[in-house]
């Protein structure tokens, strides 16, 4: 379960323009690049278990208060806070505009007709509501390794259609040529078109290793942020059974091990089925192919299930540190002693 759960936390929205990235910077470059990320965040994870052996703590907060104080335990609030409120409003960006679509979608209808259930804000309020919220209030993580392995298992189905569409669809696509085609020619000048587009063909269906250009700066955030998993590290690691820290290390190899081959693979397919033509958010771009497909439905449906069931992990800490700041509420008056029993 602990695997599945840090799994899940490293797991985010990234994945999505990974291929993205892999399409401005090369594989080659892609992979040293996600190679060194992962060696990194590796080797963070590890002084972070040897900093909690030394700290004789679990919670990143009293580990903060015992270096510097009021001030340290703060800041480590205030910056575990931030990093995860990040990463929670990118799911939940992906909830707001992609649910509606896949409603949409199965219902079959060409526009959005101002229904309700259309609403991306009412979408976020009432999955935050009715699925996030009640997962957030479990009191340990052990509960939600069962939603980390379901989250899981739906990108590892978003990973086989994945490989599965790379094998069918053809290339280069018709979309491929949407300029080409948009421009206007007389009857002269159409071979000459035609004999542009089969001498570029080739190159279109070309993979590159090595690419610079102006779109590469901004792959490496994603490229940076694809194993963050460090919040959640410590509560994990808190409620490991027979807990050590060389267990705990297990625990982080093989579930940033495995994150590293999912990363490659949805990032190389993806790649290989669009080339440069792939967009930021990799689901956008089929349906450039498909106007109605029940394979990428179910696709952007498991999608969307995943990274929902990701959010409690990521409030997990967040969570964690209410229970500690608690812990003296024997100490308050009634009024506060009751609102901690709540947060409890």
């Amino acid at each position: 379960m602990s695997v599945f759960n840090l799994s899940n936390a490293i797991m985010g929205s990234g994945i999505l323009g990974l291929s993205f990235a892999m399409a401005n910077t090369g594989i080659i470059l892609f992979v040293i690049l996600l190679l060194g990320v992962a060696i990194l965040s590796l080797y963070s994870v590890h002084l972070l278990l040897v900093t909690a052996k030394e700290g004789g703590s679990l919670i990143y907060e009293k580990l903060g208060e015992r270096a510097f104080g009021w001030p340290g335990k703060m800041a480590a609030f205030g910056s575990i806070t931030l990093q995860n409120i990040g990463a929670m409003s990118s799911y939940l960006f992906i909830v707001k505009y992609e649910l509606p679509e896949v409603i949409r979608a199965f219902l079959r209808l060409e526009e959005n007709s101002g229904e309700w259930y259309l609403n991306g804000n009412y979408a976020v309020v009432l999955v935050s509501i009715g699925i996030i919220l009640p997962l957030s209030l479990l009191k340990n993580l052990g509960y939600l390794g069962y939603t980390s392995g379901f989250s899981l298992s739906c990108m590892v189905f978003f990973l086989g259609v994945l490989i599965y569409k790379k094998t069918i669809l053809p290339c280069p696509l018709p979309f491929f040529y949407q300029h080409e085609s948009n421009m206007s020619v007389n009857g002269s000048e159409a071979l000459g078109l035609y004999s542009l587009q089969n001498a570029s063909a080739l190159d279109m269906c070309t993979p590159k290793y090595f690419v610079f250009n102006s779109q590469t700066a901004y792959t490496l955030p994603i490229l940076a942020f694809a194993f963050v998993c460090h919040p959640e590290v410590l509560p994990i690691y808190s409620e490991l059974k027979d807990r050590s820290r060389r267990k705990m290390q297990t625990v982080s190899n093989l579930s940033i091990l495995a994150m590293l081959v999912m990363y490659l693979l949805s990032a190389l397919f993806g790649y290989l089925t669009f080339y440069d033509h792939v967009e930021a958010e990799l689901l956008h771009t089929f349906t450039k192919v498909y106007k109605f497909d029940t394979m990428l439905l179910l696709v952007r449906l498991a999608v969307l299930t995943a990274v929902t069931l990701t959010v409690p992990i990521v409030l997990f800490p967040v969570t964690h540190f209410s229970k500690y700041l608690c812990q003296p509420c024997l100490l308050f008056p009634f009024p506060q002693n009751s609102l901690c029993s709540h947060i409890e």
